[in-house]
């Protein structure tokens, strides 16, 4: 994939929301008791994320957000893998940056001092293994172009952006400078799209984007069509292949579809005992597909190693790999 890949210090380097999990089990009560949207994920302020999470039983936590959990996979892979998100010097910043550096992954923060704190995502899991998400952005949606570092981007033969990070100014401003200097060290550039949402509110802009300054996009059926705004899913795909040079199309329990000019390669869904959390299916399919590419597999190959490691997450609650990934490679691709 890079002919200079012998100089490159990292496989793939990611940016976006820099949240530390924090997973408890709680009865149906707690729910009714705080008011909760269960089996949602509603945004919340700073104050309510502290009476939350101080009124929670003691649970797990785990450095998370999109990009992060897809640097962690590649990491786990075999691949190296750095990360670039906000956080602040406080107790949730200082568990960011060991957590994410004992997965392997090289963070290094920036971290800043006073201010929003290092946000949180309180998930809420009830005994039908429902998760029920109240998230507390912080410091992390400030991102900006200063707390870029150019060396690191340039060590990388992937920059991997987020797409839920594009929802302020100050943070598109970030990704943009990110993706001129990977583009100015011959980087390759990825952006998931990583919501519907976040499609219908960024819709021309990411169309723009896709056409500028990116290489490979992940999306899934509902995103793609959004973003084309029609529901012939053909039509779609179609119109995103003369945008990039390669996209990959997740569709849930159909596999996922791999787009490369006039090519459409069909990638079947992989079974590892069976779905219990889909938390994570669609980060951890990228970390699989972008470990491939940098190895230089083809790309129904690397298409078929993100079909395994998400195959891996979803047979377990949350979504850190509990297998070896690696050994979870050597296996799968026979």
């Amino acid at each position: 994939m890079d002919d200079k890949k012998e100089q490159r210090s990292f496989d793939v380097v990611g940016i976006g929301n820099a949240i530390v999990d924090v997973l408890s089990s709680v009865d149906e009560d707690f729910i009714k008791e705080h008011q909760l949207v269960k089996g949602g994920m509603t945004l919340i302020e700073a104050e309510r994320a502290e009476a939350l999470y101080e009124a929670m039983p003691p649970g797990l936590k785990i450095s998370g957000g999109s990009a992060a959990n897809t640097m962690v996979g590649i990491s786990r892979l075999g691949g190296s893998a750095a990360y670039i998100g906000k956080v602040n010097n406080d107790e949730f910043g200082d568990y960011f940056n060991e957590d994410m550096r004992s997965a392997g992954v090289s963070f290094q923060g920036p971290r800043t001092i006073g201010g929003l704190p290092t946000a949180r995502c309180l998930i809420q899991v009830t005994p039908d293994a429902q998760r029920t998400m109240n998230t507390f952005l912080g410091v992390s949606s400030y991102l900006a172009d200063s707390d870029i570092d150019e060396r690191l981007i340039a060590s990388a033969a992937v920059l991997y952006c987020e797409g839920y990070l594009w929802d302020r100014e100050v943070a598109k401003e970030a990704i943009r400078v990110a993706m001129n200097i990977a583009k100015d060290a011959n980087s390759l550039v990825a952006l998931t799209l990583s919501d519907q949402m976040c499609v219908d509110r960024h819709r021309q802009e990411w169309r723009d984007l896709l056409e500028d300054r990116v290489n490979f996009v992940f999306t899934n059926e509902t995103e793609v069509k959004s973003l084309f705004e029609t529901e012939d899913f053909d039509s779609a795909v179609d119109q995103l292949s003369k945008c990039v040079n390669s996209a990959f199309v997740t569709l849930g329990p159909k596999g996922s579809l791999v787009v490369s000019g006039n090519d459409r390669i069909r990638i079947a869904a992989e079974a590892i005992g069976g779905v219990v959390d889909t938390t994570g299916a669609g980060d951890l399919y990228a970390s699989g597909v972008l470990f491939g590419l940098c190895q230089g597999f083809s790309l129904e190959k690397s298409g078929k190693l993100g079909s395994l490691v998400a195959a891996e997450i979803i047979s377990h609650l949350g979504a850190r790999p509990v297998a070896d990934l690696s050994g979870l490679v050597k296996n799968g691709l026979r």
